[in-house]
């Protein structure tokens, strides 16, 4: 695992640890002088931030202000059950970012291993703050466990997920288009 990287093609076009208002603005998330994350007895590469989670780590790929949307990739295992991971996610990460007007929230699942569900008051909280404001959250290319998970825990109407929520080709994208694209795709079960 110490060799998977995020996503890096978007780098010339955003960097949250050069973005004031990023919640990692400075690299605030990353292991002091280069050193890898440990997560379970699995080195992680230290381009992926830590938000207080022993086993989910994240990277924001891409933010666009004047769109109110957000890249978020996602690696490891988002364990509410044991951890709240949720509750971490919504303060460091969600929260800072809905401050700043981003209530379209991409999380890319391609690397999240495991989903355990538990309260389900953080996502209500976190979708309803989004909806308000016509945003939405979607996971998209959660694998069928991760996204099955989700259903079974009722979390599906605050993070969308499932098959009609993939994107093969995501990271040869330009990211606004995949913000444009996910639009379309949430648009599409909205009946709209």
């Amino acid at each position: 695992m110490h060799s998977l990287q995020p996503h890096s093609a978007w780098r010339t076009r955003y960097l949250a640890a050069e973005d004031p208002r990023s919640p990692f603005f400075l690299d605030q998330g990353a292991p002091a002088n280069g050193a890898y994350h440990q997560m379970y007895d699995f080195v992680i590469h230290p381009d992926w931030d830590d938000i207080g989670c022993e086993t989910l780590f994240l990277k924001v790929l891409f933010v666009d202000y004047a769109e109110g949307c957000a890249v978020i990739e996602l690696l490891g295992e988002w364990n509410d059950a044991l951890h709240n991971d949720v509750m971490e996610f919504k303060r460091r990460v969600a929260d800072p970012l809905l401050a700043e007007g981003i209530v379209r929230f991409v999380l890319v699942g391609d690397n999240l291993l495991n989903f355990h569900a538990d309260d389900p008051d953080y996502y209500a909280e976190w979708a309803e703050e989004v909806e308000s404001e016509g945003g939405w959250i979607v996971g998209l290319n959660f694998r069928d466990h991760v996204a099955d998970e989700v259903a079974r825990a009722r979390l599906g109407r605050y993070i969308w997920s499932g098959p009609r929520f993939r994107a093969a080709s995501w990271r040869a994208q330009d990211p606004l288009t995949l913000c444009q694209a996910v639009e379309v795709m949430v648009q599409k079960r909205l009946g709209m």
